[in-house]
């Protein structure tokens, strides 16, 4: 008993160790880290930089420049810091000069740029900041010169390097003024020494683009060249710093997937990897921007970091196979670019139809992938059923506990013994209170004689471990949780419940700290906890029976910054787990107390 009441004692401090450590620093330190990186992303000067040289590895990929006229006057030096422009005003500007062409999609809203030829402003329209439909829209992409340059560029690298490629600087012409779904996008352009640059652009009613790229010799020598993509994002991104999400550079290389957090790559600076297919890109929680090659060729991907006027550059880039361009004949390279919302079933669509190796693990559902997508995928069925996630996770809860009725039954069941069994064992640790091995003795005789598992309560927990685990990430990391409403104040199931006991759940004006946000929900399923206890047979052990007393207001607050969508579950499993238990004991004819 004095084992078990120290190991006991050991998890508690550990949990109030870890809780107290999360809330009083890594939550603090996070945010200011956050605060930290936008204030150095809103100060940090812009600069042009000069094209690079291109030799004929992986280095031959330009690291991104800034074109000119893009918030700084033509005639800036080199050396001359780009001060930096609102995103809003340097598209009109350059849309009102001819230099964009408008994107315009179902899902995307954007323009992509003719001087260097980029798709760099790109927004979700079925995606907002905040619940409200007619917030800001998701801003993915972003051109140089604005706060966070983020955009992808495709081209070719030469490899005589006297030969003139385009580059973030060429003026490209178009035959269109609008690419839209039915209405693909060529540009054209002359290197004035019998090379003639083509990219065809096209986009489907998503989030996907196919960028072809030809390259025809009307020269009288043959030229080598190889085709390249990238995607650029300046500055260092804001995370979450959660343990349980990827967030930034990531691919999958002959089958296998690589994640890169800024972090290391910061330190690596370049990490390069070979494949067949596959494909690279950099994700957010909810979105992602990513390179698909010719799933039939061979690649040369890179991860990279530079610095550029003490801002962070981060790169992902692909590099196909050398091709020759004889005189006379015309090269040809195709590729993907994916800029979009992370949905489940489209990544899925896209997977299946352009045999992308596994591009469902852009979404990051982790170790249990086994559990947490199949979960996803019964919960989104029984939405598209009822119309609401929030009914569709209490549904879906009721299927789990009818799943796992055998064993939790028959987990109630000793419960329930051991509950009637509870007299007689208070008579035996007082009859033998001062002789603790024949105290031990008479009890597991007692259990052995009646057939009661004392650690049977434990099953039903252990199970739901992996179940709980595998819904948090459901919610936590899949798009189609993000701003789904439930029923009153609760607008997205991905967030926490957003009201409070501490000023009155709204009536006194007033904001508690983040820590004192306990909601209504984690308030329920604080109570349902301890209905749930009070069912269960008391520990035998005073020091036991205090520290259970005090697991509910500990879980309360625990679960008070969790997805409320996670709490309502939690709360109606246990509510299902009472009726059962209660049944049971009813039946048995024990009192429940």
């Amino acid at each position: 008993m004095n084992e078990q009441r120290n190991i006991l004692i050991a998890v508690l401090l550990s949990i109030l160790i870890l809780l107290g450590f999360q809330f009083l620093y890594e939550t603090p330190r996070i945010q200011q880290a956050q605060q930290q990186a936008r204030i150095a992303q809103a100060q940090a000067p812009l600069q042009p930089q000069s094209a690079q040289p291109q030799p004929t590895d992986a280095s031959a990929i330009p690291t991104t420049s800034s074109p000119p006229g893009v918030g700084a006057p033509v005639n800036a030096g080199v050396g001359a810091p780009t001060p930096i422009r609102d995103r809003r005003q340097i598209i009109v500007d350059q849309l009102s000069a001819g230099q964009r062409l408008p994107i315009v999609t179902p899902a995307l809203h954007g323009s992509l740029t003719l001087i260097g030829g980029r798709i760099d402003d790109l927004t979700l329209a079925d995606y907002h900041e905040t619940p409200d439909p007619n917030s800001a829209e998701i801003v993915l992409l972003s051109p140089s010169g604005s706060r966070q340059p983020y955009y992808a560029e495709f081209g070719w690298t030469p490899e005589d390097r006297s030969i003139p490629v385009p580059d973030a600087n060429t003026h490209w012409t178009s035959n269109a003024k609008t690419l839209t779904p039915n209405a693909p996008v060529t540009l054209s352009w002359e290197n004035g020494q019998g090379l003639i640059f083509e990219r065809t652009i096209t986009v489907d009613e998503k989030y996907l683009f196919t960028i072809t790229q030809r390259v025809r010799n009307t020269g009288n020598t043959p030229v080598k060249l190889l085709p390249y993509g990238l995607v650029s994002r300046h500055g260092t991104p804001s995370t979450m710093g959660y343990y349980i999400l990827h967030e930034g550079p990531l691919g999958v290389f002959d089958g296998t997937l690589k994640e890169v957090n800024y972090k290391n790559l910061k330190e690596e600076k370049t990490i390069e990897k070979t494949s067949s297919g596959g494909w690279i890109g950099v994700t957010d929680k909810y979105w992602l921007v990513s390179l698909i090659p010719d799933q039939e060729k061979k690649i040369t991907a890179r991860f990279l970091y530079t610095q550029k006027s003490a801002e962070d550059r981060f790169q992902v880039d692909i590099l196909g196979e050398s091709q020759t361009a004889a005189p006379g004949e015309t090269i040809e390279s195709m590729s993907r670019l994916f800029s979009g919302a992370k949905q489940v079933h489209l990544l899925g669509r896209y997977e299946r139809d352009y045999s992308i190796s596994k591009f469902d693990l852009a979404i990051d559902f982790g170790w249990f992938y086994f559990l947490t997508k199949p979960f996803f995928l019964a919960i989104d069925l029984i939405n598209y059923l009822v119309g609401n996630f929030g009914i569709a996770i209490l549904i879906f809860t009721v299927i789990i506990k009818a799943l796992f009725f055998p064993l939790a039954n028959k987990s109630y069941v000793s419960m329930s013994k051991m509950k009637k069994l509870q007299p007689e064992v208070q008579r035996i640790r007082e009859r033998f209170a001062n002789d603790k091995m024949r105290m031990n003795q008479e009890m597991m005789e007692l259990y052995k004689r009646e057939k009661a598992n004392p650690v049977s309560g434990c099953l039903p927990v252990l199970v739901q471990i992996p179940v709980f685990f595998s819904l948090y990430k459901v919610l936590f990391v899949t798009i189609e949780m993000r701003h789904a409403p439930f029923f009153g104040w609760i607008q997205d199931l991905s967030a926490p419940d957003p009201t409070s006991l501490f000023n009155l759940f709204g009536l006194i004006p007033w904001t508690p700290p983040q820590m004192l946000m306990i909601g209504v929900w984690p308030l329920i399923m604080g109570v349902t906890m301890w209905l749930q206890q009070k069912l269960n047979p008391a520990p035998p052990d005073p020091v036991q029976q205090k520290v259970f007393m005090f697991l509910p207001i500990l879980f309360t607050f625990m679960l008070a910054n969790f997805p409320a969508g996670l709490v309502i579950y939690w709360a109606w499993n246990n509510s299902l787990s009472i009726a059962q238990q209660w049944l049971i004991m009813k039946k048995m004819g024990v009192k429940a107390s």
